[in-house]
């Protein structure tokens, strides 16, 4: 290409005149190309954040209205939640209710990474590894104003996943209402049952304590006998770390370091 010409071109114009095959114009195409569409996924993914948190709180009301039995396909779960569920802070070592955040907007999650806001655990059967001092509990009241269920959250470790869940108990802070995880990333077809409705439906009516008070239900391979039939959860089939898992997180939060001490301040009627 005569000098001249080149210069008339430019540079566009010579790095359009490139061949195709050119290895400069080819690398500097997927560079561009990778830039432009990076620039795409980020905007994209800013914009879709709020869309993203929005659901993600429906989705965890959804369960909550699910584990206290309140749910039906087609309703409109935010005006439900709103008019059924009494969100609510405890304070986890005192056992009694906190003032002390806003319920509706707390994040026990954060929280629980916060040194300032978390305890830390040695004795630690659910390898949460921290405990948030405030945990969010969902009351629901009967039409004379007096509690029918309480809701709580409870986290864990289990083969693969922190799984996260609630535990619905009624009134009397012992007889399970209903029980099922939000969030968990076990090995599908195995762990992942925990998901499974039929292994869900063996909670509702079981006792979480014994006569003596202490934590008596169980997730276990052994067949119930007369005893421990109102305490027993089948173990989930070829997920025995996952059915721990379980066992030890429901063990962890109903117990002396969880929220025994306000469902124990809650009967008594001194919260």
């Amino acid at each position: 290409m005569p000098e001249a010409t080149e210069k008339k071109m430019g540079p566009w114009g010579r790095f359009l005149a490139m061949p195709a095959d050119n290895p400069v114009k080819t690398v500097i195409v997927a560079v561009v190309l990778c830039l432009f569409c990076s620039m795409i996924v980020s905007a994209a993914a800013v914009a879709l954040r709020p869309v993203q948190a929005e659901n993600k709180v429906l989705d965890k009301r959804r369960n909550i209205l699910e584990v206290a039995g309140l749910y039906k396909p087609g309703i409109d779960v935010t005006e439900t939640f709103n008019e059924k569920v009494e969100p609510r802070l405890v304070d986890v070592e005192a056992g009694t209710f906190s003032d002390a955040a806003d319920p509706a907007t707390y994040d026990q999650r954060a929280a629980s990474k916060d040194p300032a806001r978390s305890i830390g655990l040695d004795d630690d059967p659910a390898s949460i590894g921290r405990m948030a001092k405030l945990a969010s509990v969902y009351i629901i009241r009967d039409d004379q104003g007096g509690i029918e269920k309480i809701i709580l959250p409870v986290h864990g470790y289990g083969l693969w996943s922190t799984m996260y869940g609630f535990v619905a108990l009624k009134a009397d802070g012992n007889e399970v209402a209903g029980f099922q995880f939000y969030e968990q990333g076990e090995t599908p077809g195995l762990g992942a049952e925990v998901d499974n409705p039929r292994w869900k439906a063996q909670w509702p009516g079981k006792k979480i304590y014994g006569d003596d008070g202490k934590v008596k239900i169980a997730v276990s391979k052994q067949v119930p006998n007369a005893d421990t039939a109102s305490y027993h959860i089948d173990s989930l089939a070829g997920a025995s770390l996952t059915s721990r898992g379980v066992d030890n997180l429901i063990h962890f939060w109903m117990g002396e370091k969880g929220f025994k001490r306000f469902l124990d301040n809650l009967k008594a009627g001194t919260v």
